[in-house]
């Protein structure tokens, strides 16, 4: 295969010894060319380049952000996206299946290569005002969480998921307006029947679950919410600290509980403040108000907006799937 290695030198887990034993067994059997990023949007056109190339595939050394951007550049090519995990939480690359250590992930894909049609599967991804998104996309609270992360994006490097936590319990305080409501959502599903939600002050648009990892347990929304299926919308009408507690006391997912939720409706046990609707296929997010609402893609901080239209594309994507490994708690079947 021709393949185009494309490196974050600054994510959280690259380091010089992975990049060279990567490239050294990526290249024993396959055609390696290694590009590395240099700027906010730079994978997304090497990406565009791989595809003009006629390139087979391009697998990302990187966290969430440079794996969003090189999927937007291949998403509705035939070249394949490979994912290996260089972030600090590599959200994405453990939904797959991968493991957490980007040396082993590395043995996984080449695995997964070798295998009849070489682990490539179409996968579905969401658009968010024309930028793609693989698992998820944040409005309200979390964005603006999001948005203090990056701020201060060489602590995030860092202090991992204590930076997080403590940039939510800051614009929590001081840096959200927690009394008003900031955007109304109005969802249509597959069958095209209409739902509303409104009263909105934190959202997730879920492309597949979980919404994140803390340490190794996944933060797990949507349960049962794939790559091979349509949206899923989490909204929050409250953000008490009581509610987001819970929130994050039961989404934690431990063994034996079940992958699947109801299709619509509210969450049991949280009192009509937290919403869930499945199967959706589109969304319009309108701000209430006059202040334009935060959101983000996978991670990244994209921006404030007073409307924005989100849809699901199935199959616009391949991509280069590891073989399942049974007894492995953080995969995630497609």
């Amino acid at each position: 295969m021709k393949i185009l290695l494309v490196v974050n030198e600054s994510a959280s887990s690259v380091t010089l010894r992975a990049r060279v034993v990567i490239h050294k067994s990526l290249a024993a059997d396959h055609q390696v060319t290694v590009a590395e990023t240099g700027r906010p949007g730079h994978a997304a056109t090497l990406a565009q380049s791989a595809v003009s190339k006629g390139m087979d595939a391009v697998v990302v050394l990187g966290g969430d952000g440079t794996v969003n951007e090189t999927a937007n550049g291949l998403a509705g090519s035939s070249t394949a996206l490979g994912v290996l995990p260089g972030g600090s939480t590599n959200v994405f690359a453990r939904t797959i299946g991968m493991t957490n250590d980007p040396i082993e992930a590395t043995g996984e894909l080449l695995g997964a290569m070798a295998s009849p049609g070489g682990g490539v599967q179409r996968v579905g991804v969401g658009n968010a005002g024309g930028r793609r998104f693989l698992f998820h996309c944040g409005l309200g609270f979390d964005a603006a969480v999001v948005e203090q992360v990056e701020r201060r994006g060489h602590l995030k490097r860092y202090l991992g998921h204590t930076f997080f936590a403590y940039s939510a319990l800051r614009t929590w305080a001081t840096g959200y307006d927690r009394h008003h409501p900031h955007f109304s959502l109005s969802l249509t599903d597959v069958g095209g029947r209409r739902t509303s939600l409104d009263n909105g002050y934190f959202a997730i648009v879920m492309n597949t679950s979980p919404y994140t990892f803390v340490g190794e347990r996944a933060f797990d929304l949507a349960p049962g919410t794939d790559l091979t299926s349509p949206l899923s919308v989490v909204e929050l009408t409250s953000i008490s600290a009581p509610l987001l507690a819970m929130l994050a006391a039961r989404t934690l997912r431990r063994k034996g509980e079940p992958a699947q939720g109801p299709l619509r409706g509210v969450l049991p046990g949280y009192s009509g403040k937290a919403l869930l609707v499945r199967d959706v296929r589109e969304v319009c997010a309108v701000a209430v108000g006059s202040e334009p609402f935060p959101y983000q893609v996978d991670g990244e901080p994209i921006g404030r907006a007073r409307r924005l239209d989100l849809r699901w594309e199935p199959d616009a994507l391949k991509l280069i799937v590891p073989v399942a490994t049974a007894g492995r708690d953080d995969r995630r079947s497609l």
